[in-house]
């Protein structure tokens, strides 16, 4: 998999996605310290890069965009440490992956995992 971290989530969590076989890189190396959340939308499809954030505006902005990439990880988790990041991060790829590549915007919490597809299908 490949992932750009947003800026609220450590750096440090690309060394530890590394060993795994997993391409990493954060918004302040890919010259986006600064973007709106719209241009690391934009920049994580162009490079197929699933975003991951703490950033509760992903979800709504994916989801009202009608777009079916990229995909986000939102992390609430208690703790942030970049080694507790990436011990569940890594334990739910199994499941998390195939939606990530498809397209989806997942929640990981301590104990659960909730993947909703894109597109978003607007209620009727």
């Amino acid at each position: 998999m490949k992932f750009l971290l947003d800026m609220n989530v450590p750096r440090a969590l690309c060394r530890a996605l590394a060993p795994q076989g997993h391409a990493c890189r954060h918004v302040r190396d890919a010259g986006l310290a600064r973007a709106s959340d719209s241009a690391i939308v934009d920049a994580a499809a162009a490079n197929a890069e699933a975003i991951v954030t703490h950033d509760l505006d992903f979800g709504p902005l994916l989801a009202l965009s009608g777009r079916s990439a990229p995909s986000v990880v939102i992390l609430r988790l208690r703790d942030c440490s970049p080694e507790h990041l990436a011990v569940h991060l890594v334990r739910a790829l199994p499941e998390i992956a195939p939606a990530l590549v498809h397209g989806a915007i997942v929640v990981l919490e301590e104990g659960s995992v909730r993947i909703r597809d894109l597109p978003v299908e607007p209620s009727e």
